[in-house]
């Protein structure tokens, strides 16, 4: 069996710790639209669950949703000991996917120039 795309497990949680555990192939989207509340009416709306805690990567979609199962029949604790051990502050993983990547700035005077063939191919002993 060739694995056709990444599957991702994850687990959302609100801010009173209610959590709900789902699966996708198209983590950032999901993600998404558990945070716009998509549908008004689901589980994940209703109590503003919505901040990823925990992810797992499968090759294998049947291996995500073997998992998935295996978490929502877990205790309570067993899931919150699991998010815990990979993300002890309960950080929202998806805080950073939107935000742009500061590039890198040499400072002014440590910048080698082109003519200076010494500060960039220094001379051998």
């Amino acid at each position: 069996m060739a694995p056709i795309e990444q599957a991702y497990v994850y687990i959302l949680s609100s801010t009173f710790k209610h959590l709900y555990i789902g699966i996708t192939t198209r983590l950032m989207i999901r993600v998404a639209q558990h945070k716009q509340a998509d549908a008004p009416n689901s589980f994940t709306a209703r109590y503003k669950i919505n901040q990823l805690v925990y992810v797992e990567t499968y090759a294998y979609i049947t291996s995500a949703i073997a998992r998935e199962k295996q978490l929502e029949r877990w205790s309570r604790i067993k899931k919150i000991n699991l998010i815990v051990q990979q993300n002890p502050t309960w950080q929202d993983l998806s805080l950073e996917w939107a935000k742009p990547i500061e590039l890198y700035r040499w400072p002014e005077n440590s910048i080698p120039k082109a003519d200076d063939e010494s500060a960039l191919c220094p001379s051998e002993p």
